[in-house]
């Protein structure tokens, strides 16, 4: 699985359009599953840096793109079971 660095919030736009076409996946369709307009989505997608987090993630999975944060120089790694020894505690 290829990993993208997203350093900064104008990185998204490119991003989101390769993730849905790499999907095969007009702005039309995406914009059905996200239940907004098609000029919405085109929107969304111009100016990423404006979404919701809420939003952002329901257009990840839409895409079949996880979300994946570690801290520069660390590997990212599969996240453990809540409740496993693995599991962060917060």
């Amino acid at each position: 699985m290829e990993h993208f660095t997203v350093r900064t919030a104008e990185q998204l736009p490119m991003l989101l359009q390769a993730f849905r076409k790499n999907a095969g996946l007009t702005q039309s369709e995406v914009a059905l599953r996200l239940g907004v307009t098609q000029q919405t989505y085109s929107a969304l997608e111009r100016n990423a840096e404006k979404v919701s987090a809420g939003r952002l993630l329901k257009l990840l999975g839409i895409l079949g793109v996880e979300l994946v944060l570690s801290k520069p120089g660390a590997d990212p790694q599969p996240a453990s079971a809540p409740g496993s020894p693995d599991s962060p505690v917060w």
